[in-house]
C-alpha cells in the first residue's frame, strides 16, 4: 500500500494564525482563507477578518468583543506520513 502525504493548511487554501488579545487570553489557529491576504497588505486583511469573526463570536456569547493585541501566522508543520 502507497502511503500518502497528510495535506497542510496552507494547500488546502487556509492560513492559521495564533491571536493574542488585550485581556491576555489567546485564540490558536484561527484558519482564514489564503485569497483573502494575498494583497500587499500584509497580515492587515487577517485582522480584519479575525476582528469580524471576534464579533460575531462575541455577540453570541452575549458580551462585548475583544480587541486583539497581536496577531501572527503559525508555523508550516511538517508533513506527517498517513496510514492508508
Amino acid at each position: 500500500m502507497a502511503k500518502r502525504i497528510k495535506l497542510l493548511p496552507q494547500e488546502r487554501g487556509t492560513v492559521l494564525f495564533g491571536v493574542v488579545f488585550d485581556d491576555g487570553s489567546r485564540a490558536s489557529n484561527r484558519r482564514l482563507p489564503m485569497e483573502n491576504l494575498d494583497g500587499l497588505d500584509g497580515d492587515q486583511p487577517a485582522r480584519d477578518l479575525i476582528e469580524q469573526q471576534e464579533a460575531e463570536i462575541a455577540q453570541k456569547a452575549g458580551r462585548p468583543p475583544r480587541t486583539i493585541q497581536s496577531l501572527t501566522r503559525a508555523a508550516k508543520p511538517e508533513p506527517k506520513l498517513v496510514r492508508e
